[in-house]
């Protein structure tokens, strides 16, 4: 493999995403990557997302509402999905996690389960009725 050339633009969306917890979009990551390069496109922000992700740098999370979001965080967790305003928050591991993935492993003859993903979904504090 040949080894990966140097990028400015790389490294200001690693650092726009570092310490995140919104899970943001290209877009809202496009947006901030602007304030420091005007000249960005959003097309290099894709890209840059799509190859730290390929990297295992960052998380891709699919699936979780109507754009793809990026997630610095590659440790294992479970995100949870407000179904009212569509915010995406971390959720740490539990304890029965690994129980639940033990059991899933040797109930599973078909292969080897390695990891699994899992998404909560319901109301976040600010949506709850008073």
């Amino acid at each position: 493999m040949t080894a990966l050339k140097h990028s400015r633009q790389r490294d200001l969306i690693r650092d726009l995403l570092e310490g995140r917890t919104d899970h943001p979009t290209a877009d809202m990551v496009f947006e901030s990557a602007k304030q420091v390069y005007p000249n960005i496109s959003l097309g290099t922000v894709y890209r840059n997302l799509s190859l730290l992700a390929e990297l295992g740098e960052i998380r891709k999370l699919s699936g979780l509402g109507d754009a793809d979001r990026f997630d610095p965080r590659t440790d294992w967790h479970c995100h949870f999905v407000c179904t009212c305003c569509g915010k995406i928050l971390d959720m740490e591991p539990a304890e029965a996690s690994g129980r639940f993935l033990a059991e899933a492993s040797e109930s599973f003859s078909m292969g080897e389960i390695r990891s699994y993903e899992a998404t909560f979904h319901g109301l976040c504090r600010d949506c709850l009725p008073v």
